[in-house]
Order: structure tokens, then sequence, then C-alpha cells
């Protein structure tokens, strides 16, 4: 007699989020398999807000139901389980500098993009103000970035994974500005993970999942 397959993790995520770009690059590096629900948010599935009534991507549930919501959790959750690139070695020694440097992009420099990126949603908000304390930030990565190929040494890793979908979605706003800074460490190094096989992987557009639909593996095969 045949057993049943084990059922996947779900992952629910917006193709487009720089959240939920961090959580599906480990994911996709660290081996492990999921079902991938595309979202659109502002149409977003019942089964997802009972699961996680905040209504932010990603959310990830477990076979036992457990849900991680949170996104470095979600990266943790799977490298944890399977890190054959060494995503997580950075952190046994700079664990501090590493978890200052997310908490800041996570916090000024995403409060910084938002209201440069969308400038009407926030009262009273300064675009260039917002851009140029933006900017101060990537003078700080690229300080970093002129000495090593990554934020963490001439490795891809878990620092590179949770900041490079902000900078993207950064650079994007105004990309014809951010080309001409003299930031050449950040620019090489944003422009290197673009291109690259992973990010291009994991950036798949896929339909956006309804109730009764079949999710894809992600990654898929």
């Amino acid at each position: 007699m045949s057993s049943m397959p084990t059922p996947l993790p779900i992952l629910y995520s917006f193709r487009r989020c720089p959240y939920a770009m961090r959580a599906r690059l480990a994911i996709a590096a660290s081996g492990q398999t999921c079902a991938l629900r595309e979202v659109v948010l502002r149409n977003k599935p019942p089964e997802m807000i009972a699961v996680s009534p905040k209504g932010t991507v990603p959310v990830m549930v477990m076979p036992d139901a457990r849900v991680i919501e949170e996104s470095l959790e979600i990266m943790y959750w799977a490298l944890d389980r399977s890190d054959p690139e060494g995503w997580l070695a950075p952190l046994k020694n700079d664990r501090n500098e590493i978890d200052a440097l997310i908490a800041e992009n996570d916090g000024p420099f995403k409060n910084d993009l938002d209201r440069y990126k969308y400038p009407t949603r926030y009262e009273n908000s300064e675009l260039l103000y917002h851009r140029r304390q933006g900017a101060a930030f990537l003078e700080k990565l690229n300080a970093r970035l002129l000495k090593t190929d990554y934020l963490s040494g001439d490795n891809f890793t878990f620092a590179d994974a949770a900041i490079s979908p902000f900078v993207r979605q950064f650079a994007n706003t105004d990309r014809g500005w951010f080309d001409a800074l003299d930031l050449s460490g950040v620019q090489r190094w944003l422009q290197s993970i673009l291109e690259s096989d992973r990010f291009l992987a994991v950036m798949k557009k896929y339909p956006a999942w309804e109730t009764g639909m079949d999710e894809p593996a992600f990654p898929s095969s």
C-alpha cells in the first residue's frame, strides 16, 4: 500500500513584495519545498486572513497548522533545516553587526523608502528629504561593498538576501537618479544579484491563487 504524500508548508506570497522576496530567496537556497499561493494584495484570500489577520505577506502555514508571519523568521526556518551555501555562517561571529544592519534596513530605511516611493500616501511627506535619508543608508552599504563583493564577505549570504530586495525597490523608484549616484559598490552588488539565476528564478510569475486552485510547488523543478 502506498503512503499519502507528506503535505507541504503553504507560502502566501506576493511577487514584488521585498519581504516576500527575501523569504523566497532563503527557501530556494535551502532546498526546502512549499506550496505557493500568490496573492493579490487588494483582494487577499480569506484563507490567508483566517490564519494571519494582519493581512501582510509572506505568511507560512505548516502542515501542523503552525503559522510563521515574519519574513526573517521564515528565512531562519528554511536555513536552519538546510543551509548548503552557508548563508548563516557569518552570523556566528558577526551576529550583532548583521542584525543591526538588517534592523536599520527594516526600520529607518524602509520608512524613508515608503515615503520616497509613495509620497502621496503620507501626510507632509517630503520626497527629496526621504530620498536623501535613504541614500545615506546606501552610503553605509557602499562602504562595505567597496571592500568585499557582498555585505558579509565574498559570498552572497543572509544579509544580502534580507536587504537587497529593499535596495532594488529604492533603486527602481528613479533608476536614472540611482545609477548616477557615486555608489559603485552598491550598484555593482545590486546588479549582480538582479542578474543572478537565483533571483530570476524566485521572481517567476505565477497566477493569483484563488480558493480551490492547485498550488504550484516552490521552487519549481
